[in-house]
């Protein structure tokens, strides 16, 4: 399909939370199933529940998804960062925009997860402008949000999603 890969994912890594962005459209979900079977790395996902209703909700949870009451008041962050402590092995996908649509401002539930979880953060882009899906190398996140937060932005500087204006 000409995509080209820059970067890879590090082999000896069982955890991370992994973001990927921009989330502009619904094509950025197979591409994620199939960047993560190239990668050869088993990555989960949480997703708004109404997503796991009928009639593809078993084809959700089969490929690896869980549904998120995205209900305000819920400990979500403490809930995600547990299911690290439960598993040996646990890689969880998560768009910051928390939507499809352009937003000023993302959800930083991703990183308050990975500080809580002592797991780091993988950025993943699919830049639909030049085709090619980009990958960091870990970041944990340290206790200072605002220079974490300046790293994880230049990551996604000068990408561009599948619906340009979105992204």
């Amino acid at each position: 399909m000409g995509w080209k890969f820059h970067g890879s994912w590090p082999d000896s890594l069982k955890k991370a939370v992994v973001i990927v962005v921009p989330h502009t459209s619904w094509h950025d979900f197979y591409l994620g199933l199939l960047v993560r079977r190239i990668l050869g790395v088993d990555i989960k996902f949480v997703a708004k529940k109404e997503l796991f209703k009928p009639p593809f909700g078993w084809y959700f949870k089969w490929m690896g998804g869980t549904a998120l009451d995205r209900t305000p008041g819920q400990k979500k962050v403490e809930a995600i960062a547990a299911l690290f402590d439960q598993k040996d092995e646990f890689r969880l996908a998560i768009a910051p925009e928390g939507t499809r649509k352009k937003v000023t401002e993302w959800k930083t539930g991703f990183y308050y997860i990975a500080k809580k979880a002592n797991v780091p953060i993988v950025m993943i882009a699919f830049d639909f402008g030049k085709k090619k899906v980009k990958v960091s190398k870990p970041l944990y996140p340290t206790e200072d949000k605002d220079l974490d937060f300046l790293k994880i932005r230049k990551f996604y500087e000068d990408v561009t999603g599948k619906i340009a204006r979105y992204s």
